[in-house]
């Protein structure tokens, strides 16, 4: 029983919150519905009062014209009757009454020569007898009034208004001065009620078609007034999406004008904007190539005079002198340095010129690993978790600076030993890289592929040029894969390289988008 009551519940909150997502989420919705909103309570409102205006004047004008002729009928023909009368001259009376203009019903009460009460009935309205008319009535009726300068009469006409079985009658009486009889009457409104229900419908239907008419108006509206947010709103996404010479037409000269204007005011200021950073970030591109090949060849020289340096160095003969070799050493050291931050730098141009081209291979993934430790003799300080057969269709070249970068990263900040774990998921093949060191500072984590980022607080005597994992990172992209860093719960740092196993399609779909682009251009 809870389960069910659960799954209700939550069933329920479910609509609930689809509901109230869907409630007024559209500028156009909200129009319209508030257009009708206010037809429908401008029309109630008017409907309302004029069925109300109508009804008292309707049901005024009936009782007036039936008031006052019972009331002449009364005081012509009760008034003439004997004193006392008998019940045949009451009856005759009654019907005489009944036959006016109005055409109601009569009853006359009456004492006779005997003390006896006795009744005249016009026999019209199944007998209209005293026990139908309401008690208060006739006590009012019966009960004499003094008579004073502001009352005349002792006795005066009352009436009411009751419903019997769904139809409204108007009651009245009186009673003839000089102990002359007491008349009472009774007249059907069933048609004034049915007229009234005419204007009803007719009010009501006039309201449905105001209703209809502000929808319609609030619809027109909307169209008129959305449109122009509707171009806005694609003009924006069409901006977002980089096509920066996207502009409005503008017409007229109200608020939405204005935006308009103001649109392409922004759209101009952000073209031109983006047309210098592009200008100034391709000009920096071209210094930086420039730069990087300017400073090879005085740098293939340096290396060359270097290696000679070196030789001299590591020769039993001894030929440097003791107090220079330190100043020679630190020569070598920083020509390496040099060396490898010019190249790459120039592997940076490349990215960002959008020239680097992957050369798929078939690759053995163990081999490859393999291959990569034993070229930098890092053999005794790496443990490889690969199986043999593992096959990727990747760029050995590349995938070569990705690992060189992660375990080299790893030996230098980390702490050895550091493993090197091979797995497939999927269509991805996956390699981490996990070091036994103190692990990366949580405000570190999110800068380490960062350009020439260094953390001065992990890497105190950091010899790289803080472009290594930033170039893995760019490695990884170029084949559609990713690298992430974290934090082993087990102590140290671990990155993890995922590559597509396969990354022709990739390179394809790139050439693709290039050839569109040269049509698009031609």
């Amino acid at each position: 029983m809870t389960d069910a009551q659960g799954g209700f519940r939550g069933w329920s909150a479910g609509r609930k919150g689809a509901v109230s997502r869907l409630r007024f989420t559209s500028l156009r919705l909200r129009l319209v519905v508030v257009f009708a909103l206010v037809a429908l309570t401008a029309a109630v409102s008017a409907s309302g009062i004029a069925y109300w205006l109508n009804r008292e004047a309707v049901l005024t004008r009936a009782q007036d014209a039936v008031l006052r002729d019972f009331q002449q009928e009364m005081r012509n023909r009760a008034g003439a009757l004997p004193v006392p009368p008998t019940q045949d001259e009451l009856q005759r009376t009654a019907g005489q009454m009944a036959a006016s203009s109005q055409r109601f019903s009569v009853l006359l009460v009456a004492t006779d020569a005997s003390g006896k009460t006795v009744y005249g009935n016009s026999g019209g309205l199944n007998g209209f007898a005293l026990e139908d008319v309401p008690a208060s009535l006739r006590t009012a009726v019966n009960k004499q009034q003094k008579v004073a300068d502001g009352n005349k009469s002792p006795y005066h006409l009352y009436w009411q208004r009751v419903v019997d079985h769904g139809t409204p009658y108007l009651v009245a009486g009186t009673k003839v001065i000089g102990g002359g009889p007491t008349g009472y009457m009774v007249k059907s409104l069933e048609p004034e009620a049915k007229d009234l229900n005419s204007l009803a419908w007719s009010l009501g239907i006039a309201t449905g078609l105001a209703l209809i008419g502000a929808a319609l108006l609030a619809q027109a509206a909307a169209t008129t007034v959305l449109k122009p947010v509707h171009r806005l709103g694609v003009a924006a996404r069409r901006l977002g999406e980089g096509r920066l010479d996207t502009r409005l037409r503008v017409s007229g000269t109200d608020e939405l004008a204005d935006l308009s204007r103001t649109f392409n005011n922004a759209a101009e200021a952000l073209e031109k904007r983006v047309a210098d950073m592009a200008a100034r970030d391709e000009a920096s591109r071209r210094f930086v190539a420039d730069m990087s090949h300017e400073l090879r060849t005085p740098l293939t020289a340096i290396t060359a005079v270097t290696e000679v340096l070196e030789e001299e160095l590591e020769s039993e003969a001894g030929g440097i002198d003791p107090m220079v070799e330190p100043a020679v050493r630190l020569v070598v050291s920083e020509t390496r340095r040099l060396n490898d931050l010019v190249e790459n730098l120039m592997e940076v141009t490349r990215f960002d010129a959008g020239t680097a081209r992957l050369v798929l291979d078939d690759v053995d993934i163990a081999d490859q690993i393999t291959a990569c430790i034993d070229a930098r003799a890092w053999l005794d300080a790496v443990e490889l978790d690969a199986e043999r057969g593992s096959h990727a269709r990747l760029d050995p070249r590349r995938l070569d600076v990705i690992l060189a970068n992660l375990i080299g990263n790893a030996l230098k900040h980390g702490g050895s030993p550091v493993r090197v774990s091979v797995r497939i998921d999927g269509d991805d093949l996956v390699i981490a890289v996990r070091d036994h060191g103190p692990g990366i500072p949580e405000d570190v984590l999110p800068h380490v592929f960062d350009r020439f980022y260094k953390a001065s607080a992990s890497r105190p005597r950091s010899e790289g040029s803080g472009l290594g994992l930033s170039i893995a990172m760019e490695n990884a992209h170029i084949h559609g894969g990713s690298i992430t860093a974290a934090n082993s719960p087990e102590g140290g740092a671990v990155f993890t390289l995922r590559l597509p196993k396969d990354a022709s399609a990739l390179t394809e779909e790139r050439d693709g988008e290039g050839d569109r682009s040269k049509e698009g251009a031609s």
